[in-house]
């Protein structure tokens, strides 16, 4: 029975690996084809993400830190010279916790490091703009990886040298991640707690020295043979020794004298020689610490760290130290007990405050200028604190030891406390009561693309419908709106008694379900329907006993009954199937023991299959409401993959769903990219279609938004923070299909774009082409549902009439054009070149931004780098340096203070994005900014003193002869439209990029 078992798992785990191969290469399609340009712009709202630090890593060249979290992220920190420290960015794509982290490159030219989680996913990262270079997942989880380079001939190769949960250690490309080959025990084969390398500088051979978790020292040989084996027999090892360290902790190899090592247990530290690993000393805990690493800071000086956060330097005795003459002279003798003088205490935390988890220290030691020895320590409220470790003793006398100052101490919170203005929320505006300066926080949030609202619940109870792109605009962009009270036009619906934990929108995930329904749990155990357009309350279900913690939709093919109902699940371990047609449960499972974790489906058998956190499998008959049955162990996990099977789109995770981002980006951003489409264009007629068949081809339907609002939390105790992606292609198309069907004599037809000299070019014709059919067909299709719209009946038409004029009345604005209006707004250089910026101002209507703009990269499989509030101190105090040494500053140093800068990659995205936006524009008769939506909307008294501003109330954009000013230039001398000038700009801004 146990030998069927082992195989079985070994068979799932093949599948897991083939899987992920498969899912690589997707990826790696998606990423050649290079037709989809998604940039990300974040709001983080003024209280920073949880940052529960679980590992730390410092690069070679002391000026950068990087920290992984508990939650799955990671997040990179910029270190001046001065020891100063300033959160850069953070970096989504794992989806469990980081255990290690490690470099994964030699070169100062190219900093990469990878990282590995305890769901077995290993990343490749580019550590100066957070992209993903390669990502793996294997069945084993990592608790160590350790970066070792050799050299074949004239060439530099990396490998990573990985330790954990398995009984061997994996050789594992730096480049490619694929492990080539393992180093494996003969002799009591068990897990490696801790390894390191010993480079040798006398012979060609390194050596790889473990320690398993039963205290047996293991040593491998590493030639340059085996270095370059790839996909081999194992490597066994050539020396077994037990040492007797159980439950080690670290090792480390001196590098000073290269002739002793330290391990480190929970309750006793030794040195042994490198050479026959002989005992040379052996010193206990003191008042019961636990002691959970150590290195060598010089060659008679060990740095060993508790878990509490406490640190000590000890003096090496000199039956220690190489250059003695008593160096092993108590090998054989050693007596336990023996402690060494301490000569410096680090961070007695008696009198800090209680922490969830044990902080993380670890040594480092710069191998470039400047060579500081620093101890870093980042504990589990996202703070970093730093100590410089001195070369020389303290002058007092070594009985007392000496307390080291911290160097510098930062949290995320204090970070982003700092900054002036505050980083705002989405909704801020609409949030903050009288007399709180603290907005209400968002706990829950759903965009509606279609319609271009945004849902947000708050922890008051209250639910905000708001017009994203207006309310995106008010937080970053200044503007008459800022002097506007209650602005952008709102409504509020109140019904639940407490905070807000999840919404949901059934029609966005499938179009059987009514577009005005809405529906929203709480922490109040109830789930209520909402109707969207008018605002009322139309039902109210409770039947839970405790907080409503997910909202899902069943598949396409379950029966009628249950296509009609949403599932409901809740902290007292309940799922409900909750009808909205008959407004009634029909199902509740409620015999569950531990929290649930995943909820899948077998519509054929009319199942609901319920997996618990304890590994148990729970299966519901849907109409009956009946307990199928229950299983564990690998029958349980044969049933999940048995429904990921049959319906692999029905799989619903319970987390949140930007959590696991991963597969929200996989899915084109939070299955709103993917599941919505522009409903309002409906299929074309048959006789538009019999006439262009041969024209469309195999043309697929363009159905991608040109914005898509995420809500996202590092951890489910967090308030929401919202993430704007604007896919270019998607608003590019808009633009040109809504400048198609306006009704005028200079109407600009695809046919007339393509032909356009600004059109399409020899390189990107293609692509062109495939935009142009596409706006095309949109036409077409609109064209069909104005058709069809005619033959309505006029009671049907009297009831849209009816619901539109009881809807929300948000202001009727272009969706379009303020979504490239906050578009371009946001990625323009201001500051380069202040007469453009007059004219980009009062004659193209765009904004400036009021605060420095978070911008995003999305890289490989989804995995995403989402820059934090803080960044632009650390940019902006590298410029001030700069200018104070009498140096010139250079003109990406310049845009670097307005919006690039950032990194290579994000500048080079949003140079292709302003270039295509704006020499699409440039083919436009109303290329224009100017903000009508701000005179449509409803009149509402001013604030009190707020003067009237006739200035941006003069410019009419039906004005011809304004309009023929924008066109032909504001200035007479100018020969092109102001357009050319922002494209023109965009490609100095490349050619001035080193």
């Amino acid at each position: 029975m146990r030998l069927a078992s082992l195989v079985k798992i070994k068979a799932m785990f093949r599948r897991v690996r083939v899987s992920v191969k498969r899912h690589r290469l997707v990826s790696l399609r998606e990423n050649m084809s290079g037709n989809s340009l998604v940039l990300p712009i974040v709001l983080w709202s003024r209280n920073a993400p949880t940052h529960c630090i679980s590992s730390l890593l410092v690069m070679d060249d002391l000026a950068t830190i990087i920290s992984g979290c508990h939650d799955g992220q990671i997040c990179i920190w910029d270190l001046t010279p001065d020891l100063e420290i300033n959160p850069r960015a953070l970096l989504f794509g794992h989806t469990a916790s980081i255990t290690c982290l490690s470099k994964a490159s030699a070169s100062s030219d190219k900093q990469y490091m990878v990282s590995a989680s305890e769901s077995g996913e290993m990343c490749l990262w580019d550590v100066n703009d957070g992209r993903c270079i390669e990502f793996t997942k294997l069945a084993c989880a990592h608790t160590g990886i350790q970066f070792y380079q050799f050299t074949i001939g004239t060439q530099r190769e990396g490998r990573l040298l990985c330790n954990g949960h398995y009984p061997e250690i994996l050789v594992v490309d730096a480049t490619s991640l694929e492990v080539l080959y393992s180093l494996v025990s003969k002799i009591s084969p068990d897990w490696i707690s801790s390894m390191s390398i010993i480079r040798s500088h006398r012979t060609q051979e390194d050596t790889v020295v473990a320690v398993s978790v039963t205290g047996i020292l293991k040593v491998w040989i590493i030639t340059a043979e085996v270095s370059r084996m790839q996909d081999m027999d194992p490597v066994f090892e050539e020396e077994s020794k037990p040492i007797y360290c159980q439950g080690c902790q670290s090792i480390s190899f001196c590098t000073f004298t290269q002739l002793s090592l330290l391990v480190v247990c929970s309750k006793y530290w030794r040195v042994f020689d490198a050479g026959d690993f002989s005992l040379l000393c052996s010193v206990p805990s003191e008042n019961d610490q636990a002691w959970t690493g150590g290195e060598f800071i010089a060659a008679d000086k060990v740095i060993i760290w508790t878990e509490d956060g406490c640190s000590y330097i000890y003096k090496l005795p000199a039956s220690c130290l190489p250059a003695s003459e008593h160096f092993r002279s108590d090998v054989g003798k050693t007596a336990e007990g023996s402690i060494p003088p301490l000569v410096y205490s680090i961070a007695d935390r008696a009198d800090k405050q209680l922490l969830i988890c044990p902080p993380v220290t670890r040594f480092f030691y710069g191998r470039r200028e400047p060579f500081h020895k620093l101890l870093v320590q980042g504990d589990s409220a996202g703070r970093l604190t730093l100590w410089s470790i001195p070369d020389t003793s303290p002058l007092q006398p070594l009985s007392s030891a000496a307390e080291l100052q911290v160097s510098s101490t930062i949290s995320l919170q204090e970070a982003f406390d700092k900054l002036t203005p505050l980083p705002a929320g989405i909704i801020d505006q609409l949030s903050v009561l009288p007399g709180s300066e603290e907005p209400i926080k968002v706990t829950a949030s759903v965009y509606i693309p279609s319609q271009g609202r945004l849902v947000c619940g708050r922890e008051d109870g209250s639910i905000i419908l708001v017009p994203a792109t207006q309310t995106a605009i008010v937080q970053l962009l200044q503007g008459e709106h800022m002097l506007r009270r209650g602005w952008p036009p709102h409504r509020t619906l109140r019904g639940h008694r407490n905070k807000v934990t999840c919404l949901l929108y059934p029609h966005q995930v499938s179009p059987r379900y009514d577009q005005r329904s809405l529906v929203s749990g709480g922490v109040d155990f109830s789930v209520i329907v909402w109707d969207i357009f008018t605002g009322e309350m139309k039902h109210i279900f409770c039947v839970h006993g405790g907080e409503i913690t997910q909202l899902l939709v069943p598949p396409e093919n379950c029966s009628t009954r249950v296509q009609h109902c949403v599932c409901s699940v809740a902290s007292d371990h309940s799922v409900g199937l909750l009808s909205l047609r008959e407004r009634k449960c029909i199902m509740l499972a409620s015999r569950h023991l531990f929290p649930i974790q995943v909820i899948k489906w077998r519509p054929c058998d009319d199942y609901l299959v319920v997996g618990c956190t304890d590994g148990s499998v729970y299966v519901w008959q849907m109409d009956t409401g009946a307990l199928d049955r229950c299983v564990m162990g690998i029958t349980a996990v044969e049933i999940l993959n048995a429904c990921d099977e049959a319906v692999p789109a029905a799989v619903d995770a319970l987390n949140h769903p930007a959590v696991n981002l991963k597969q929200a980006m996989t899915r084109r951003s939070l299955a709103a990219l993917k599941n919505m489409a522009q409903h309002k264009l409906q299929t074309l007629a048959t006789n538009l279609l019999a006439a262009d068949n041969a024209d469309k081809g195999n043309l697929p339907k363009y159905s991608h938004n040109a914005l898509v609002v995420q809500a996202m939390k590092t951890n489910l105790t967090d308030p929401d923070m919202h993430v704007l992606f604007f896919d270019v292609e998607a608003v590019i198309i808009q633009l040109l299909t809504e400048e198609a069907q306006r009704p005028s004599p200079t109407l600009v037809s695809p046919e007339t774009l393509q032909k356009a000299p600004g059109g399409a070019d020899k390189g990107g014709s293609f692509l062109a082409n495939k935009i142009f059919k596409q706006v095309k067909e949109t036409i077409k299709e609109n064209i069909k549902e104005h058709l069809l719209d005619e033959d309505e009946d006029e009671e049907e038409e009297m009831r849209r009439r009816e619901e539109k004029s009881k809807s929300l009345s948000l202001l009727e604005y272009n969706l379009t054009m303020d979504t490239a209006k906050l578009f371009m707004s946001c990625l323009h250089a201001w500051g380069l070149n202040g007469m453009l910026d007059e004219v980009c101002l009062s004659r193209l209507g765009m904004l400036r931004p009021h605060t420095p703009i978070s911008f995003g990269l999305i890289s490989r499989g989804g995995h995403m780098s989402l820059m934090l509030p803080t960044f632009k101190d650390s940019l902006l105090r590298q410029l001030a340096r700069g200018s104070a040494e009498g140096r010139k500053l250079s003109v990406s140093e310049v845009v670097g203070k307005g919006t690039y800068g950032v990194s290579r990659a994000v500048t080079t995205q949003h140079l292709l994005s302003v270039i295509s936006l704006a020499n699409t524009l440039m083919g436009m008769t109303n290329a224009t900014f100017v903000g009508e939506h701000m005179k449509k909307a409803p009149a509402r008294p001013p604030r009190p003193g707020t003067p009237e501003t006739p200035k941006k109330t003069a410019p009419q954009v039906s004005n011809p002869a304004l309009q023929g000013q924008i066109k032909q230039g504001a200035d007479e001398g100018q020969s092109s439209c102001l357009w050319v000038r922002l494209y023109e700009l965009s490609f100095q801004i490349q050619a001035a990029r080193p």
